[in-house]
Formats: structure tokens, sequence, C-alpha cells
């Protein structure tokens, strides 16, 4: 599942391939942790490495649709 983060004060963005977890688990930790105002969000990406982010910097968090799939190659 892709992850997007923008962080207030910040014209990059934070992308994360976060692993098998659930979307609605993931979505719902995030919920808990603005809803606290404070502190610090943590998420564990595919590879295993984890980062942390203080929620006071959040700006927003964008979830990649459930059933994206990767294309690679060119459309028509």
């Amino acid at each position: 599942m892709d992850v997007r983060i923008g962080l207030s004060q910040s014209v990059r963005e934070l992308e994360l391939e976060l692993g098998d977890d659930d979307r609605d688990t993931v979505m719902k930790d995030v919920e808990v942790a603005i809803a606290r105002g404070d502190g610090t969000l943590w998420l564990t990406d595919k590879k295993g490495k984890t980062l942390g982010i203080s929620v006071s910097k959040l700006a927003y968090v964008e979830f990649g649709a459930k059933d994206e799939e990767r294309r690679v190659g060119f459309a028509r």
C-alpha cells in the first residue's frame, strides 16, 4: 500500500510503500495520532524501516487505492 505524507513548511512529500498492513488499521492509527494532537506517528515500510513523524507537522496523509496496480510501459 502506498502512502504519501505532506508536511507543513516543507515542499517535499514523504512517499512510503507499507507492507501487508491492513489499510483500515493504518488509517485508524493516523486518526488516533492526529486526535492526540502531539507526539509521533510511527510507520514501518515494506523493507522494515521505521519512520517517525511529528504529528504537529502533518499537513495531509494520502493513501493509494486498495486495488492499485503498478503499470510499466506506455499505454494508448
